[in-house]
């Protein structure tokens, strides 16, 4: 037994929190990349945009991979903003207005974003205005985007953004040699809480970005069907 696990006889315990914690947090990036590919898939299809699909890197470190899927999320963003300004620019300001008001039917509104795609397109189907109706009603999608982003940037910039997604592979000891670097094993409790907190914050933010999306690819479905 190591000596530190002597001098400190709960850090067996630790060591495999930290090691569980690790693997949450790649199993959680791993479904945030699924999820922001198939609303890519979605954009490119129906509303003309040339976003590029990603995919995490084994090779890299878990801020590459941050840093990856916060490029992809801020393309979103703009694409959506993009959305909005043809909308307002090509549509009498009344027009535009029904866009954003709730009382007005959903059915009207797909109809004029429609029309919209149609110019801005060469030709657009009920389901491109279905899914700028969606995305630009939905201030949920745009705040849950803007949130997941200020987290990745988070624990990209903390002690867990300079471990390699491969070193989970690799057995129990040699991840927290990557993980503590020159931290002394009697940090390991601190270590673990700093998991813990950034962990917990970025599984509740996947989790609407997630459905966020779900609702979207699940109109699209229906549609199409």
């Amino acid at each position: 037994m190591p000596l530190s696990d002597l001098l400190y006889p709960d850090n067996p315990k630790r060591k495999q929190e930290l090691i569980h914690l690790h693997q949450e947090l790649l199993e959680c990036m791993s479904t945030n990349f699924c999820a922001t590919n198939e609303l890519v898939g979605v954009l490119n299809e129906h509303l003309g945009c040339t976003i590029t699909h990603i995919q995490m890197r084994e090779s890299s470190t878990v801020k590459e991979n941050c840093d990856i899927i916060i490029q992809v999320m801020s393309e979103i963003q703009h694409q959506v903003q993009k959305i909005d300004s043809d909308m307002k620019e090509k549509l009498e300001p009344v027009l535009y207005q029904k866009l954003y008001d709730i009382k007005e039917p959903e059915l009207e509104k797909i109809a004029i974003a429609q029309k919209v795609f149609s110019i801005v397109l060469g030709e657009a189907t009920s389901t491109a205005g279905m899914v700028a109706i969606k995305l630009l009603g939905s201030n949920l999608l745009t705040f849950t985007v803007s949130k997941l982003i200020g987290l990745l940037a988070q624990i990209g910039a903390s002690v867990l953004g300079g471990i390699s997604i491969t070193i989970i592979g690799l057995g129990i000891e040699m991840i927290l040699h990557a993980i503590l670097g020159a931290v002394e094993r009697n940090q390991l409790l601190t270590a673990v809480r700093s998991y813990e907190k950034h962990l917990a914050e970025f599984k509740a933010a996947s989790e609407k970005y997630q459905r966020a999306i779900r609702e979207v690819t699940s109109l699209v479905r229906q549609q199409v069907q």
